[in-house]
C-alpha cells in the first residue's frame, strides 16, 4: 500500500507542478474518527501507519489531523494555495474499507489461501471547479502556451492580406495549435491591444512584407518581438515549445 499512495502523492505533486501551482501547502493525514467508523483496530493501524510512511517517503512536512478520516478509511489531504495566499483542500488520496467488504472483493496470496484487499481511491483534482480557479488565479489569466485556451491570433493589417493571414493560420492548425484569425472589422492597434488584453501568448501580424516574404511579426505576450520570422520556422517553434511543456503522463 505505500508504494501505491506514494504513487499517488507524486502524481499529484507532477499536477501541482505543471499547472503552475507550486508545492503542496500543507499535507495531513487524516486518523481514525471517534464514533461510527467501520474496519477493524488492525485494519486501521495498518492504514494509518500506511498513509505516514508514504507521506515521509515522499519527502513532506506532514501533519496529523486526529479524528478527520472518513468513517470507512484514513486519507491523506493535499493543500495548496492560491494568488492570494488562501489555501485550499485539492487532492484526497482514501483508504477504504467499506467497498471492498460491499463488492466481496478478494485476492489469491502468495499462501494459496483468499485474502481481502485494501482499496486506495483518489481525487487528484478534489473539486473541478475549485481547482480551476486556483489554477487560473495561481496564472492571472496568463496561462503558458500549451495551456493557454488560444496559443495563437493572427491579425491582419488590412483586409487585402486576409488571405495571408488564412494561410497563416492554417498552417497553424495543421500542426496542432489552437489559432484565431482576427480578420473583423476595427483598427490595427485595437485588434493588438485585444490580444494583448486577452493574454494570448502570441500575437502575429501580417501585411505586406510578411505576404510577400511568407514571415510572420511576432509580438509576444512576454517576451521581445520579432519580425521577418519565415512561417515554417515560427510553426515548429510554437509547437516544439507546447510538445516541451505538455505534462509527460505517467500511472500508479
Amino acid at each position: 500500500m505505500v508504494d501505491e499512495v506514494v504513487g499517488c502523492i507524486e502524481f499529484a505533486r507532477d499536477l501541482y507542478a505543471a499547472f503552475g501551482l507550486g508545492e503542496p501547502s500543507r499535507v495531513a493525514v487524516s486518523t481514525r474518527p471517534d464514533a461510527k467508523a467501520i474496519g477493524t483496530d488492525e485494519q486501521w493501524t495498518y492504514a494509518e501507519q500506511a498513509l505516514v510512511e508514504a507521506a515521509e517517503r515522499s519527502g513532506y512536512d506532514y501533519q496529523i489531523d486526529a479524528g478527520e478520516g472518513a468513517f470507512y478509511g484514513p486519507k491523506i489531504d493535499i493543500h495548496a494555495r492560491d494568488a492570494i495566499g488562501r489555501e485550499w483542500q485539492l487532492t484526497t488520496i482514501q483508504v477504504d474499507f467499506n467497498l471492498p467488504e460491499r463488492f466481496d472483493l478478494s485476492y489469491v496470496g502468495d499462501d494459496g489461501a483468499k485474502h481481502r484487499p485494501f482499496m486506495v481511491h483518489r481525487a487528484l483534482f478534489g473539486s473541478i471547479e475549485r481547482f480551476f480557479a486556483v489554477m487560473v488565479e495561481s496564472f492571472n489569466g496568463a496561462f503558458p502556451t500549451w495551456l493557454a485556451p488560444e496559443q495563437v491570433r493572427v491579425v491582419p493589417v488590412a483586409a487585402e492580406f486576409d488571405g495571408y493571414a488564412a494561410e497563416v493560420a492554417a498552417a497553424l492548425r495543421a500542426a496542432g495549435v489552437r489559432v484565431h484569425l482576427d480578420a473583423g472589422d476595427g483598427t490595427l492597434g485595437n485588434k493588438i491591444r485585444e490580444a494583448q488584453t486577452s493574454k494570448v501568448p502570441y500575437t502575429l501580424i501580417v501585411g505586406s512584407s510578411e505576404a510577400e516574404s511568407r514571415t510572420v511579426a511576432i509580438r509576444p505576450y512576454r517576451g521581445d518581438q520579432r519580425k521577418e520570422v519565415p512561417l515554417d520556422a515560427f510553426v515548429t517553434e510554437v509547437a516544439a515549445e507546447i510538445a516541451a511543456q505538455l505534462p509527460v503522463a505517467r500511472s500508479t
